[in-house]
């Protein structure tokens, strides 16, 4: 296989590269107006436990809901179940690493959520800023890293996992360097810029007896997953067509995400690896031929070494063919749907958007015509990958989003990026059998 996206090696932490392109970390002062960063010392104990919402652990700051009856007629909805959250000392341990948008905007807010799951260190190349970040979430100063003394994790059994939210370029080097400090590692996708990489991170994690999940958050999410079962159970008949498009306007050239050392490509492993993972997983199968172009606007800066857009075929042995496309240059979209041959199609749009997923139905039997929008509810997606990784660390399972599930991802990406290149199909390797890369499944309750 031709790697013709070969990252060059680069040995940068996250505040330099970002600095040598320009942008910096602005804004720390204002911290607390961030997305996430909430002043969650203020939360009131005893009028909240007054109210019947819950009571407030003063340890960790957060509400521990406490149980209610159903008072509405049993014909109406019922509303959620409270969690039973684990004791805040018996839960799984993450040290976060990097403090971009992601991981302020959506991952600390998520353990606010979590049953299973507790932040207690920080990683950042900005001490100030992770000074202030830790003061809003409760965690002990003296668990704040910078990524040289990084290693010294290995000295706090606090820490039992980390989170790796940085540019996809370090996913490589501080998944391995956790691995050796004896923690497990939840690493954003993409899993990193090459396949030789992703082999090399499983080894390292296998070597030192520690868990590798990837941050699908897709296959956790229950609309996702109920579209999942209805393809794999043939609700509607045989999935035949899968049409799938995730794509955005991407704004600053500068940005490490259009420098192809740090990203590893454009749209395709940022946004259009959604398409090319969720096929896979309502699937449950492995794609034999891939075929894929990709387009640039000329003279456009931001894309001068990444691809803006990317249009590819996946075909699966099963007999269904996806047709996708990613760009970083159009409006934001991200929806799918699922064409059946027995007088239906059902997707989401949006699909892959942090909140706000909607499920369509459209089926016809004779006269009869539905167009409908069933839902399983709004779960926080991050909350819920926290908690199953939490739950494999505490029960010594393998996750269901594995190494390498995230390893087979590049290997397709790369198979895409070579069809571009060469403007011909590739083969890939035949690949028997259901869900070969995933790990333990994820209930219904969130309880594996």
């Amino acid at each position: 296989m031709i790697d013709i996206y070969a990252p060059q090696i680069v040995t940068y932490d996250r505040r330099k590269f970002l600095g040598h392109l320009g942008i910096g970390i602005v804004g720390t002062t204002i911290l607390t107006s961030l997305p996430g960063c909430h002043t969650i010392q203020s939360i009131p104990s005893s009028s909240s436990a007054a109210a019947g919402k819950g009571s407030y652990d003063a340890s960790t700051r957060v509400m521990v809901p406490l149980p209610q009856k159903k008072l509405d007629h049993k014909s109406e909805p019922d509303e959620e179940k409270f969690p039973e959250p684990q004791a805040p000392s018996k839960r799984t341990g993450f040290a976060i690493v990097g403090l971009g948008n992601l991981v302020l905007g959506q991952v600390l807010p998520a353990f606010g959520k979590s049953q299973y799951a507790r932040p207690v260190a920080l990683v950042s190349g900005d001490a100030e800023k992770a000074r202030k970040v830790a003061e809003q979430y409760a965690i002990d100063p003296k668990n704040i890293y910078n990524y040289d003394n990084y290693d010294e994790m290995r000295n706090n059994p606090d820490i039992d996992a980390v989170y790796i939210a940085l540019p996809n370029s370090m996913h490589h080097e501080f998944t391995i360097r956790a691995a050796q400090a004896g923690k497990h590692v939840l690493c954003e996708k993409p899993m990193a810029n090459s396949v030789r990489e992703c082999e090399e991170m499983i080894k390292a994690c296998k070597d030192a007896g520690r868990k590798l999940m990837i941050a699908y958050r897709i296959q956790y999410e229950p609309n996702n997953r109920l579209a999942m079962k209805w393809t794999r159970e043939k609700k509607y008949g045989r999935a035949r067509v899968i049409e799938m498009y995730n794509g955005q306007n991407i704004g600053d050239p500068r940005q490490w995400r259009l420098k192809k050392s740090m990203s590893g490509g454009g749209a395709m492993p940022d946004v259009g690896i959604y398409c090319l993972n969720t096929c896979r997983f309502l699937l449950g199968e492995e794609p034999q031929t891939v075929f894929a172009s990709t387009y640039s606007t000329p003279g456009d800066e931001r894309f001068t070494e990444v691809e803006e857009s990317m249009m590819f075929q996946l075909q699966f042995p099963g007999g269904t063919i996806a047709s996708c496309a990613t760009s970083y240059g159009v409006h934001a979209s991200r929806n799918y749907r699922v064409l059946a041959d027995n007088g239906g199609y059902y997707g989401l749009d949006p699909a892959f958007s942090y909140e706000g997923l909607k499920m369509n139905v459209n089926y016809s039997e004779g006269k009869e015509h539905w167009d409908a929008h069933p839902s399983v509810g709004a779960h926080d997606q991050f909350t819920l990958e926290l908690d199953h990784m939490a739950q494999c660390i505490q029960q010594d399972k393998a996750p269901y989003t594995t190494g390498e599930e995230g390893m087979q991802d590049m290997r397709i990406i790369e198979a895409l990026y070579l069809s571009a290149a060469e403007r011909r199909p590739v083969e890939l390797a035949k690949i028997s059998g259901s869900d070969v890369f995933r790990g333990t499944e994820p209930k219904e309750d969130n309880k594996i």
